[in-house]
C-alpha cells in the first residue's frame, strides 16, 4: 500500500472515516470499519474506544467482540481480552479466529496444553489461520525429542536459553501533587516507602530495612498505575512497570528466570519502584493450581521478595490487582505485600479535579466541575475520560453541520455522563461477596465501609 501513488495516506483516510462516523453515528458497520482501520494503523486505544461504542449498539456482535479482544491483546491487556474470548469460544458458531486468539492468550499465561488444543481447533475450522511460528512455539509438529508439553509448559530441547531482556526503566516526572484525592493512600505510601528513604538514619537505628511491598486493589480504571508512577516520582526513584507478558513464558524455567532478572535489574538501580500490574496472574493461589510449574513461579516470586540470596534494600515493590482474593495468602506476610490498600473510585472532589485535567486545552465555556463531580458518583477515572470523549464527539457533530467549532458546556458533559454507566458497579457486586463471606482478618473491611456510604 505504501508504494501505491494513488493510495490515500493513513491520516487522511482516518480523518475521512472519523467524519463519516460523526455524520452517521448509528451506522454500526461504519464504526466497525473505522475501528478496524485504526487497529491496522496501530491506534489501539482509539480502536478500543470505537469497538466499545459499537458494542453498546450491537452487544451480541461476535465480530465486534473479537475486534475489541484483539485491541486489548495488542495493548497487553491480556485478562480483559481473555474474558471476551472465553465467552466467544463457548458460543455456537465460534470462529477459527476466536479459537486462535484464545490459544495465544492461553499460551501467554502458561496454559500450554489448552493452548495446543485450541490452536488445533482453529486450524481444523479454517486452515488459512495457521500460524507456523506460533505452532512451533507450542511444540506442535516437533518430535518428542525436540519438545513436548510437561505439566502445562513446553520443555525445551537442549539449548542455551536467551538472556532475559532488561525492561524499560523511567524516571517519572509526576508526583503526589498530580494525583487528585487519595489522601489516605498517599499517607500510607509515605509511611511505608517515602519516609524510610528520606530518613534512612532513623529507620536503620531501629533496625528497620528500607524496602518492602504494598498491594493496591480496587476496581479497574481508578488510578492504581498512575499512583505507583507518582510514588516513584515523589522520591525521584527509577520505575519499572511489569505486565504478566513480561514474565510468563511457555518454556519451563523461563518465567522464573524472567522474574529473577527483573528483581536483579531493580536491585542494581536502587532506589527503584518495581510495579507489577495484574499481580494476581503471577501470584495466584497455589491451592487452586493443578500444575507444578505455576507453583514454582510463585515460590520464585516469594523468594525474590524475601531477598533470600540478595538484599532488597531500596527496592520498593508495588502490586496492583482487581482481584486480590485470587492472590496467594503467602504474599501478605511481613516483608512482602504487608500493606494492602484499597483504591476506591475517586470522590466528588477528585472527580471534579480529574474532569478539570481531562478538559484542559479544549474549547470550553465556564464549566461547573463541582456539580459534575457530584453527578458522577461511582465513576472511575477511566469512566470520566469517556464522559469527556462522548461530549467532544457530540460537539464535533455540531461543528461539522455548522462549520464552526463550539465550546463544550456543563450541559454537554452532564448529558454525556447521563448516557454512560459507571463500570465500577460490576466490580463491587463481586467484591461485596468476598468482603462479606471471605474476609479473613478484616482485609476487605474498606470495601464494606465504602458500600455503606
Amino acid at each position: 500500500m505504501g508504494n501505491d501513488p494513488d493510495a490515500t495516506p493513513p491520516d487522511e483516510a482516518l480523518k475521512a472515516l472519523r467524519e463519516a462516523v460523526l455524520l452517521a453515528p448509528n451506522n454500526i458497520a461504519l464504526r466497525q470499519h473505522l475501528a478496524e482501520t485504526l487497529f491496522l494503523y496501530g491506534h489501539m486505544e482509539e480502536a478500543e474506544r470505537i469497538y466499545r461504542a459499537a458494542l453498546e449498539m450491537a452487544p451480541n456482535s461476535a465480530s465486534l467482540k473479537l475486534g475489541l479482544a484483539r485491541a486489548f491483546y495488542q495493548q497487553g491487556k491480556q485478562s480483559h481480552a481473555l474474558v471476551i474470548i472465553e465467552d466467544l469460544v463457548k458460543s455456537p458458531g465460534a470462529t477459527a479466529q476466536a479459537f486462535l486468539m484464545h490459544a495465544k492468550l492461553l499460551a501467554g499465561v502458561g496454559e500450554i496444553e489448552t493452548a495446543v488444543r485450541e490452536y488445533r481447533r482453529a486450524v481444523e475450522l479454517d486452515k488459512n489461520v495457521a500460524d507456523p511460528e506460533f505452532a512451533a512455539r507450542l511444540g506442535i509438529g516437533a518430535t518428542e525429542e525436540e519438545s513436548e508439553v510437561v505439566e502445562g509448559r513446553v520443555r525445551a530441547a537442549s539449548f542455551e536459553p536467551e538472556r532475559p531482556a532488561e525492561q524499560d526503566m523511567e524516571r517519572p516526572k509526576i508526583s503526589f501533587k498530580d494525583v487528585g484525592g487519595m489522601e489516605k493512600l498517599k499517607e500510607e505510601i509515605r509511611l511505608k516507602i517515602i519516609h524510610p528513604l528520606t530518613h534512612p538514619e532513623l529507620y536503620k537505628a531501629y533496625g528497620k530495612a528500607i524496602g518492602g511491598g504494598i498491594l493496591m486493589y480496587g476496581p479497574p480504571g481508578c488510578g492504581k498505575t498512575y499512583l505507583a508512577r507518582a510514588t516513584a516520582g515523589e522520591i525521584h526513584a527509577n520505575f519499572i512497570s511489569v505486565g504478566i507478558s513480561d514474565v510468563l513464558d511457555m518454556w519451563i524455567g523461563n518465567s522464573e528466570r524472567n522474574l529473577h532478572a527483573l528483581f536483579e535489574q531493580a536491585r542494581s538501580h536502587a532506589p527503584c519502584v518495581l510495579f507489577f500490574d495484574e499481580v494476581d496472574a503471577l501470584g495466584a493461589s497455589r491451592a487452586d493450581m493443578r500444575q507444578h510449574a505455576g507453583r514454582q513461579l510463585i515460590n520464585q516470586f516469594l523468594s525474590e521478595m524475601d531477598g533470600v540470596k540478595t538484599s532488597n534494600e531500596g527496592v520498593l515493590v508495588l502490586g496492583a490487582t482487581n482481584a486480590p482474593w485470587h492472590l496467594d495468602s503467602a504474599f501478605r506476610r511481613p516483608g512482602r505485600f504487608d500493606r494492602v490498600l484499597f483504591v476506591p473510585p475517586p470522590d466528588a472532589a477528585a472527580r471534579a479535579a480529574i474532569l478539570r485535567l481531562q478538559c484542559r486545552g479544549k474549547p470550553l465555556e465556564q464549566i461547573d466541575y463541582e456539580a459534575l463531580g457530584k453527578r458522577t458518583d461511582h465513576f472511575s477515572g477511566a469512566d470520566l475520560k469517556a464522559v469527556v470523549d462522548v461530549a467532544i464527539e457530540g460537539k464535533l457533530q455540531e461543528a461539522l453541520k455548522v462549520g464552526v467549532p463550539k465550546p463544550i458546556t456543563t450541559k454537554d458533559l452532564m448529558n454525556a455522563a447521563a448516557a454512560l454507566k459507571p463500570t465500577t458497579k460490576e466490580w463491587f457486586a463481586t467484591a461485596r461477596n468476598y468482603a462479606l463471606y471471605s474476609n479473613q482478618g478484616g482485609i476487605y473491611d474498606d470495601i464494606l465501609q465504602f458500600l455503606k456510604r
